[in-house]
């Protein structure tokens, strides 16, 4: 008698990291991978960033039958898998950046902004973890998902939604196999632009017979409230942050004031330009990133020597000494060379990099500011849903099993609706 086929679903990765989630969902001969990040850890200071040593540092997690075996040196076992596709939920470098070492052969889905965006960030090879036999700036296909619409992998339903975080085009996953449903959430946010895509998502994945869901949110216990945490300090929501930046220019009508933003979030950086009284100047790479993504021009700038652009328009130009000399009518992003900033100025530093205290450069990066006398101001929005909001997408939900994954502390997501389950690295359950 052949036993019935059931759903598994395998951790590799990104289980008590911030970041990194690495998970497979097979029924049969059909198998989907998501997503393809590495875990962010400069403090290691790595030789190399080669499939061995990211395995060996736990940095991608090792999945069989899903790699290029030119970069692993491990065939795929196309016998045992007959459908194999891959997902990625949003552009962040700890879901992302691996997405090169996925076999050619296996497609990968995102949402649309993904794809559309994903090339541009990469085209200077810096952003993405090299395919075998490519270029550095090589991106490999990515198919650009209809939201909502089934995506059919064999035995499996795939269905991608959108959702909200801090980088532009975020979605989540919902995926229906023969005897079991699943919903990913990525990274997600009650508090963010599009709350409403959020509630539409979790309430199509009601009742799913297992939430695996992000926890950064409860990664800090010893700060237990979420106003003392570094993670939510500030402005509680995109439109209060918006809200400060441009208060803080109307109070200091006469000071030089620079801000910086991380390259994917694109809707800040969007609310920040209509909004600000002052006209905003990006630096050229970034006018060139939304150029490319959006196909939208704003006003730039170039440093000395830099690249020129041949897509920016050239009346849109601001020069460098015009940005370094004003104090009243530009807001401008400031990427490096802080001596050359007015003293007594204000820098706005918004989720951008250096992204914290974790982060080697971070203490050389504000030492850099105070010796030349900028008034640092750190004006953040999480782009995780915090400790309640976690509790309310778990309550729209109510599943039958929760996963929490991307937390450095899983264990403190709580489950009232039914089980939890703390998988291992490498462990496969059956649901």
């Amino acid at each position: 008698m052949t036993s019935k086929a059931k759903t598994t679903i395998t951790f590799y990765n990104g289980l008590t990291t911030i970041g990194g989630p690495m998970i497979e969902v097979a029924y049969r001969r059909s198998h989907v991978l998501f997503d393809l990040g590495e875990v962010y850890r400069p403090e290691l200071a790595l030789p190399d960033e080669k499939y061995e040593t990211l395995v060996k540092h736990q940095l991608i997690g090792d999945v069989p039958n899903f790699y290029d075996p030119a970069i692993t040196g491990k065939p795929i076992d196309h016998e045992r898998w007959e459908h194999a596709a891959a997902y990625m939920s949003h552009l962040h470098l700890d879901h992302s950046k691996a997405m090169n070492f996925l076999a050619p052969e296996i497609p990968l889905y995102a949402g649309p902004i993904t794809a559309q965006m994903m090339p541009a960030l990469n085209e200077h090879g810096d952003f993405l973890l090299p395919a075998s036999g490519h270029s550095s700036s090589y991106v490999r296909p990515i198919i650009a998902a209809k939201f909502q619409q089934p995506i059919q992998v064999g035995d499996i339903t795939l269905e991608i939604w959108p959702s909200d975080h801090d980088a532009h085009g975020a979605t989540g996953l919902i995926i229906t196999t023969p005897d079991k449903r699943i919903a990913y959430t990525g990274d997600i946010r009650l508090h963010g632009y599009h709350p409403d895509w959020v509630h539409a998502y979790l309430a199509a994945a009601k009742n799913c017979d297992a939430l695996i869901i992000e926890g950064t949110g409860v990664s800090w216990p010893e700060e237990k409230s979420a106003a003392s945490s570094e993670e939510f300090t500030g402005p509680k929501n995109e439109r209060e942050l918006t809200a400060e930046i441009v208060q803080l220019q109307q109070d200091n009508p006469h000071k030089q004031i620079t801000f910086n933003t991380y390259p994917t979030n694109v809707e800040r950086l969007l609310r920040i330009i209509a909004d600000s009284p002052r006209q905003v100047v990006l630096y050229a790479q970034r006018a060139h990133l939304l150029k490319e993504s959006i196909e939208q021009d704003y006003p730039y700038y170039y440093l000395p020597g830099d690249k020129i652009f041949t897509d920016l328009k050239p009346e849109l130009a601001v020069s460098y000494d015009e940005l370094l000399n004003d104090d009243h009518e530009y807001l401008w992003q400031a990427v490096g060379n802080y001596a050359n900033l007015q003293k007594g100025g204000i820098y706005i530093h918004s989720n951008a990099e250096p992204l914290g205290d974790f982060d080697p450069a971070y203490k050389p990066f504000l030492q850099d500011l105070a010796h030349n006398e900028i008034e640092f101001k750190d004006l953040r929005c999480s782009g995780h849903a915090d400790e309640m909001e976690l509790k309310e997408i778990i309550k729209e939900v109510q599943p039958a099993k929760l996963i929490p994954v991307h937390t450095l502390h899983p264990e403190l997501e709580e489950n009232p609706f039914g089980e939890r389950i703390l998988p291992k690295r490498n462990e496969t359950i059956t649901l």
